[in-house]
């Protein structure tokens, strides 16, 4: 992995029977890159992804399109960002083969994590894949 990578923290949903992928991410410093997990940016980046998320809901309901992998935080070298990712998500979003996108997400990220949180806990970050 580069020395300063680009964390993305991802969604994969459906609204109003069509598939969404919003995202928000940041580039990584050396010190926080070498951080396992690196917690502090995971958490400002999820409650980010979230805000919009519930900003969103105003157009309609919101689901979660893999379940429990449906919320992700990849480190992805920053010259996956301007080709790789942009197709990648075009794909899953015009196809909606759930497993091609995990498998290339995988392939093109170093370190990976499904976030969840459960009731008075912080958020929780898991190794992907488990």
């Amino acid at each position: 992995m580069a020395a300063a990578p680009y964390l993305v923290a991802l969604a994969l949903i459906e609204q109003e029977g069509k598939r969404a992928l919003p995202l928000a991410g940041r580039s990584l410093s050396a010190q926080t890159a070498m951080e396992e997990p690196p917690t502090q940016v995971a958490h400002s980046l999820a409650l980010e992804l979230l805000l919009r998320l519930w900003q969103r809901s105003d157009n309609g309901p919101l689901r979660r399109a893999c379940g429990v992998e449906s919320l992700l935080l990849v480190e992805l070298p920053m010259e996956c960002l301007p080709e790789d990712l942009p197709r990648l998500k075009a794909d899953w979003l015009n196809s909606g083969d759930t497993e091609a996108f995990q498998v290339s997400l995988q392939a093109m990220c170093g370190r990976a994590w499904t976030m969840s949180i459960a009731k008075f806990e912080a958020v929780a970050l898991s190794a992907w894949p488990a």
